[in-house]
């Protein structure tokens, strides 16, 4: 473990952890302060964004982070974080130009609706259809990874499981940062890492599952992908922190992931905090972890590739 990654656990611990004692949870409130917090790190040398927020841009309401000269030979399907009610394109943007950067694949970051307002299968209905509209403008299949960090991790996940349900192309793969897949919050590391995890306490999980929930079934699939069949689904990489009260939603589904049959590579990394991919430069493990996940893309996107075996590491 850095120093870097102890001062940014030193920091959420005070900046951040205690807003999740609250028994409410005040959308708005929340996305206002990380709108003020939110670091933007500078376009990558070569590269140029296109933001697209205008109603009309919907299915692909967000932003594009592309090659100067062009020259893509994969597209990442970015799913930002915030529990489903609260940050966007612009808060991820350390993770998603990171992806671009180290993979030499454009990135689009969707801009999908936040509950309450729209509740459940709204973010899941965006990311469907962001997806179709990526293969109906050109991108192959088997050219596009759908990524994502905790909520937006779990929806990845939903969007794979969603578009195996109906049949459709499946993408070459996907990448989930610290996924939240149970809104049910059944799992034990909810209460084993409850002080450990340096930004949430575990009962603030089922507390934020109720906003994206609305009446929907905790346990419903396609909302906690845990709950899921996951056979037939195509390459996973996912990356969680030792100490978050989210490891169980990682672990359990890597267990099922293996039993059904899927590729998987699950790592687990010591003391980090929640998603520590979002701090890169300043924490050197986030610029490792992302590596990692460029790597995964370079590997899936190859027509040529061949098909390793499952594996889960735990990093020292």
């Amino acid at each position: 473990m850095s120093w870097q990654s102890a001062l940014a656990c030193w920091f959420l611990r005070r900046q951040f952890h205690p807003q999740t004692r609250h028994p409410i949870i005040d959308a708005r409130r929340a996305r206002r302060m990380t709108a003020k917090r939110a670091y933007t790190p500078r376009v990558p040398s070569g590269w140029t964004l296109h933001e697209r927020y205008g109603a009309h841009d919907a299915p692909l309401r967000g932003e594009w982070l592309t090659r100067v000269d062009g020259v893509h030979k994969a597209t990442i399907l970015y799913l930002h974080g915030g529990g489903y009610y609260f940050c966007s394109p612009q808060t991820h943007r350390a993770a998603s130009f990171g992806l671009a950067a180290r993979s030499g694949a454009r990135v689009f970051s969707l801009d999908y609706r936040l509950a309450p307002e729209q509740p459940f299968p709204a973010a899941l209905d965006d990311a469907l259809a962001a997806y179709r509209r990526l293969m109906e403008e050109g991108s192959k299949a088997e050219s596009i990874v759908i990524a994502g960090d905790s909520a937006g991790g779990g929806l990845a996940l939903a969007t794979l499981v969603a578009l195996r349900d109906a049949g459709e192309p499946m993408p070459a793969g996907a990448i989930l940062f610290s996924p939240w897949t149970d809104l049910a919050a059944t799992g034990a590391s909810l209460q084993t890492n409850d002080g450990a995890d340096p930004m949430f306490h575990g009962p603030s999980i089922a507390r934020a599952a109720h906003l994206y929930l609305g009446g929907t079934p905790a346990t419903h699939p396609y909302a906690s992908p845990l709950y899921a069949d996951l056979k037939g689904l195509p390459p996973l990489f996912m990356q969680v922190s030792s100490t978050e009260v989210l490891l169980d939603d990682s672990r359990r589904v890597a267990d099922k992931a293996r039993a059904a049959g899927v590729e998987i590579d699950f790592e687990i990394w010591p003391n980090m905090p929640h998603v520590w991919q979002l701090w890169v430069p300043f924490i050197p493990e986030a610029g490792r972890a992302l590596d990692l996940a460029a790597r995964f893309v370079v590997r899936v996107t190859d027509e040529s590739r061949n098909v390793q075996p499952s594996s889960e590491t735990s990093i020292a």
